[in-house]
């Protein structure tokens, strides 16, 4: 291994500070003998001394805190990539995860899930919000699109819906874990404080919802086998799989498969109505 081997951190640094584009940045170009911006620029850019940032490149600042980090990918115009690159280096670690507000799928998501025509999917946030959803889901749950975007939330749904008590044979057992997958969701996302609103307002409509809250509880939605009672079908079994989505950390993809043959049945028959 080179000297150089021995700094990656360093060498990371330097290379995306030599790709920005200074004129872009509004920074003279006069007298510029490398590409890119200067030491100083970028520890200004950045809040931090000249000097220190310049032992960091060479190898002998130190390990970097977390602040100084996302001040560090901030003046460097990192990606997200770029980002968690850069905290690994450091800190041989991933970055916390920041909570975003108003986050969106994008269209080639939806066209995965439009491509499982027999197949429940949706995706939702870690407030449990449901952001997008294919036909199956509708047939099987309820028409999101006819609900106002405020309303399409699971936790509002399990907990102040009567009929959707009584289409869920194991509703208690559900509740339970669905809040302690919130807990755990709202808390890896850095939501805790924006979902209060939601908290107090499930807290007031629901005496099991504020019992289950105030538990403490915690555990990951995952997979397992959901029940749901039907009219004219009976108890439908559907194997549900947790994702993650890629780029969007508050976002999850749910899959629920037919557990059974004649789950199968009820679906194709539920998807050929109109």
């Amino acid at each position: 291994m080179t000297m150089q081997d021995d700094n990656l951190l360093g060498n990371y640094l330097r290379e995306r500070r030599q790709r920005l584009d200074a004129a872009r940045l509004g920074y003279p170009m006069q007298r510029r003998r490398t590409p890119g911006l200067r030491r100083e620029e970028v520890a200004i850019r950045a809040c931090v001394s000249t000097t220190w940032y310049t032992w960091l490149e060479q190898g002998r600042g130190g390990a970097p805190s977390e602040v100084v980090l996302e001040r560090l990918a901030h003046a460097l115009e990192l990606s997200a990539a770029e980002r968690d690159h850069l905290f690994l280096l450091a800190q041989n670690r991933l970055p916390g995860v920041t909570w975003q507000a108003g986050v969106t799928v994008s269209p080639s998501l939806q066209r995965v899930l439009d491509s499982m025509p027999v197949t429940p999917a949706l995706v939702k946030t870690a407030e449990w919000q449901v952001v997008a959803w294919n036909r199956a889901a509708t047939k099987v749950f309820v028409d999101y699109a006819q609900l106002p975007p405020a309303q399409r939330n699971i936790l509002l749904m399990i907990f102040r819906d009567e009929q959707m008590k009584q289409r869920l044979p194991e509703w208690e057992s559900v509740a339970r874990g669905l809040v302690a997958n919130f807990r755990a969701d709202v808390a890896r996302t850095g939501a805790s404080v924006h979902v209060r609103a939601l908290v107090e307002e499930l807290c007031t409509m629901s005496e099991t919802f504020r019992r289950l809250w105030q538990s403490q509880e915690v555990s990951q939605h995952g997979e397992g086998i959901k029940q749901l009672w039907l009219p004219d079908e009976g108890v439908l079994e559907l194997e549900y799989s947790t994702f993650a989505v890629e780029g969007k950390p508050g976002l999850s993809l749910v899959v629920l498969n037919p557990h059974r043959e004649q789950d199968h049945a009820c679906l194709a028959r539920l998807m050929a109505r109109p």
